[in-house]
């Protein structure tokens, strides 16, 4: 069972010496960055309802933050491009929703998914 969000960063490059000056200061590359989903139920899972709003950021600051932890680099900007899960995750993710349809505010599965990710989840066939 495999789930990775799926992150777009711009980072800002800073000198460790002061004696150095960058113009720009930021990179002109995105870097991709893959954050491990943890399993249905486990802590963390709820990443996503806690996160995302219809497939963004709900919150643009915070989500630099997290990009700058996982990445130990400054970030300019951070965006949310999709959940990548195996087919085991998907089905383990769907009924962990449907057993709490109430901590989601939302009364099918197919909302949840689409109030929080809209249509960013791709399905993969990773083993």
């Amino acid at each position: 069972m495999e789930a990775r969000y799926v992150f777009r960063a711009e980072i800002r490059l800073e000198p460790d010496q002061p004696s150095v000056r960058l113009d720009p200061s930021t990179a002109e590359t995105t870097v991709t960055v893959f954050h491990e989903a943890p399993e249905p139920g486990h802590e963390g899972w709820l990443f996503f309802r806690d996160t995302l709003w219809r497939g963004e950021v709900g919150d643009a600051a915070y989500g630099r933050r997290l990009v700058e932890e996982w990445l130990g680099e400054p970030v300019e900007s951070a965006s949310f491009r999709e959940l990548q899960v195996d087919q085991e995750y998907f089905a383990a993710m769907k009924d962990a929703i449907a057993a709490d349809l109430e901590a989601f505010n939302a009364e099918t599965v197919s909302e949840v998914l689409s109030k929080y990710l809209g249509s960013s989840i791709r399905v993969t066939d990773r083993e």
